[in-house]
């Protein structure tokens, strides 16, 4: 696997583990079946995704950015879906963790 590739392994991952987090909220508990079978699926796939990228990608690195985009993404769908709050420092923190992540991708 090339490094490209790897580090698009890990966006698809990130994206996975951002449906994981927002379906786990709908599942309630796991008392949903539709939402909870959409949970597992969705950690499992983003798992995957994730270990195949680290065989190429620095683990720290990789791991690091895979979090990162499950985080924002979450909490912005969190805004977004769920009514969550919009609070200034709140947005403001987001873009601090934007900030991170494309650090981490540039630094060698």
């Amino acid at each position: 696997m090339t490094e490209s590739r790897a580090w698009a392994y890990v966006i698809v991952a990130g994206l996975f583990e951002v449906a994981w987090a927002i379906s786990l909220k709908y599942s309630i508990g796991f008392s949903r079946p539709g939402p909870s079978v959409i949970t597992v699926a969705a950690m499992l796939m983003s798992m995957w995704l994730l270990a195949q990228a680290i065989r190429v990608l620095p683990a720290g690195t990789g791991y690091a950015v895979w979090v990162g985009i499950g985080a924002v993404g979450t909490a912005m769908l969190g805004i977004i879906l769920l009514g969550e709050s919009r609070n200034p420092l709140r947005l403001a923190s987001i873009l601090l963790i934007v900030a991170g992540i494309v650090g981490l991708k540039f630094a060698k």
